[in-house]
């Protein structure tokens, strides 16, 4: 029962969290959207939409915590993400958060 509940919270943790989830993915290395969605799918064993990853990675964009770069592969040019300092700060501050809410006598 427990690795039922287990892959339930990690699929809502992914839908409700998707922009964190791809910081973390990208700031392991950059990357592209086709490979980001490879590794989720991978990682958390859930489908992703590119109608859920693209306007995610876009969001981050316009908000600096990724910045974008056109490399060309094999005659087609690809967007290569990658995070920014702003991104990192994010990311600690969540970590940072989230460790203060697990700490809690609250839950």
């Amino acid at each position: 029962m427990s690795e039922t509940y287990k892959k339930q919270i990690v699929q809502h943790i992914i839908r409700n969290l998707l922009d964190i989830q791809l910081l973390r993915i990208i700031q392991a290395e950059p990357t592209w959207g086709y490979k980001i969605k490879k590794q989720v799918e991978a990682d958390f064993n859930i489908k992703i939409r590119h109608g859920a990853l693209y306007p995610t990675l876009n969001l981050l964009e316009e908000k600096g915590f990724v910045s974008c770069t056109l490399q060309q592969k094999g005659g087609r040019a690809r967007k290569v993400y990658a995070v920014t300092a702003d991104g990192q700060v994010y990311l600690q501050t969540f970590y940072g958060v989230l460790q203060g809410q697990l700490g809690s006598n609250d839950l």
